[in-house]
C-alpha cells in the first residue's frame, strides 16, 4: 500500500483484489484474511467472529457508537458456460468504498466510536441475523450501509441518502405423486397438474392494486425419466416479493392456504418450507437527514436525488427489524451500473467507488458529532 500515491488508487487497488477472489455466503475466509491484512496495515483495531466468518473494526473514541456496514460475500452463478463465485452485485464495490470510509477517518479526532461491520452471508439473507446474535450492534445508535445502484435507478454522479428495498420470501417444495404410463393417466397422480394448478394460484392471489407485490414460480423440476412416463414427483421453488412488511406477511399466509387446498385437492404429499425471509425497509428519518445533508456537503445539491424505492431486497433491514431502536439507513451510489444487479457481466463506473467513499466518510464523520 506504501506503494500507492492516493486514496483513490488505493480504493481501486482494494476493489481489482476483492472483485478477482470472490467468496460465496459463509465461505468468505480469504476475503476476511484480506481485510485483516489491510486493517493491519492501517493500524486499525478489530476482532474476528468466533464461528463465522467476517470481521468488526473500530476506531474513535466515547461510549456512544456509530456504525456502517459492508457486505462481503459473492454469489455463486453461471458465467461464461461456468458455475463460479461472481461478485455480481456489488459487494466488492461496498467492502471497498467502506474501507475507503476508514482510511480517511482513521487519524480524526471523534467525538465518538465508528465502528466497521465486515458482514457475511448478504445473499442467503442470514448474515445480518448472525450479526445481530453476536451483539455487534447491540451499543450502536446510528447505522448505515451503501450500495451501487441500477442505472434505471440511479445515474452516475447522483446519490440517495436512503435505499427503500422491499421484502423477499423464499420457498422450496416438493410433489409426491405417483407416476403413471402415459396411455394410462388416470392410474396415476400428475405432478405436473399440481405444478400448474400452483401457477394457477399464484396468479389468482389479489391484494390491494396500490400495494406492490409479486409471487412466482421460479424453479420446477419435474421428469419421470421417459417420454412415455408421466411423473408423479416434482420440486419446485418460488420467490416472493412485496414493498412492505404487511404485505409480504398476507401473501405468505395467502400461499400456504393456497397450497393446503391443492393437496386435499389432487390427493398428493405436497410439503413446503420457506426460507430466508428478508423484511422491508424500516428507515430512519434521522438517519437520512444526516445522510442528505453529508450528500450535499461532500459533493453540491446537484448530486443529491431523493430516497429511493426499489424491489429489491437486503438483509441489511434485519437490524431494524431485530433491533427497533436502531436509526439506520443505506446510501444509494449512482454508477451507470449495467445491465443490472446480479447479471453475470454486471459492470459500472469505477468513479463511482471514490464518490461512495467520500459520502460515506462525511456521513460517519457527522454523524459522529450529532449530539443526542
Amino acid at each position: 500500500m506504501g506503494q500507492i500515491k492516493t486514496c483513490e488508487e488505493v480504493i481501486y487497488g482494494w476493489f481489482d483484489h476483492f472483485h478477482a477472489h470472490p467468496e460465496i455466503s459463509w465461505a468468505e475466509v480469504e476475503t476476511t484474511k484480506k481485510i485483516a491484512s489491510i486493517l493491519d496495515e492501517m493500524n486499525i483495531n478489530y476482532k474476528f467472529l468466533s464461528d463465522i466468518t467476517g470481521l468488526v473494526a473500530e476506531i474513535g473514541q466515547g461510549e456512544e457508537v456509530i456504525a456502517v456496514r459492508a457486505d462481503i460475500d459473492a454469489l455463486w452463478q453461471e458465467v461464461d458456460g461456468t458455475m463460479r463465485a461472481n461478485h455480481s452485485c456489488g459487494h466488492d464495490a461496498n467492502i471497498s468504498m467502506v474501507l475507503g470510509a476508514l482510511l480517511q477517518l482513521k487519524d480524526e479526532p471523534l467525538k465518538k466510536r465508528i465502528r466497521f461491520i465486515f458482514q457475511p452471508a448478504e445473499e442467503t439473507g442470514g448474515g445480518a441475523i448472525e450479526m445481530v446474535k453476536h451483539g455487534v450492534i447491540d451499543d450502536v445508535s446510528y447505522l448505515f450501509g451503501v450500495h451501487l445502484r441500477p442505472i434505471e435507478e440511479l445515474p452516475l454522479g447522483k446519490v440517495t441518502p436512503a435505499i427503500h428495498h422491499g421484502a423477499a420470501l423464499f420457498l422450496n417444495g416438493s410433489i409426491h405423486g405417483a407416476d403413471a404410463h402415459g396411455a394410462r393417466p388416470h392410474q396415476g397422480k400428475n405432478a405436473i397438474d399440481v405444478i400448474f394448478a400452483i401457477q394457477q394460484m399464484l396468479k389468482n392471489i389479489y391484494i390491494n392494486p396500490f400495494e406492490v407485490y409479486s409471487a412466482k414460480l421460479t424453479k420446477i423440476v419435474a421428469d419421470g425419466g421417459s417420454t412415455n412416463i408421466i411423473p408423479g414427483n416434482a420440486t419446485f421453488s418460488m420467490d416472493v416479493r412485496a414493498q412492505k412488511n404487511s404485505v409480504i406477511e398476507e401473501l405468505q399466509s395467502r400461499i400456504d392456504e393456497g397450497l393446503e387446498a391443492i393437496r386435499k385437492m389432487y390427493g398428493v404429499e405436497l410439503s413446503w418450507d420457506w426460507l430466508d425471509k428478508t423484511p422491508g425497509a424500516e428507515v430512519s428519518e434521522d438517519a437520512t437527514r444526516i445522510a442528505n445533508a453529508s450528500i450535499i456537503e461532500a459533493l453540491g445539491a446537484e448530486y443529491l436525488e431523493k430516497p429511493l424505492s426499489t424491489p429489491g431486497s437486503d438483509d441489511f433491514h434485519h437490524y431494524t427489524v431485530l433491533r427497533p431502536n436502531l436509526k439506520a439507513a443505506m446510501i444509494g451510489i449512482g454508477a451507470d451500473l449495467t445491465p443490472g444487479l446480479h447479471h453475470p457481466k454486471m459492470n459500472f463506473k469505477r468513479e463511482a467507488l471514490i464518490t461512495g467513499a467520500k459520502v460515506l466518510t462525511t456521513t460517519l464523520r457527522n454523524a459522529a458529532h450529532v449530539e443526542k
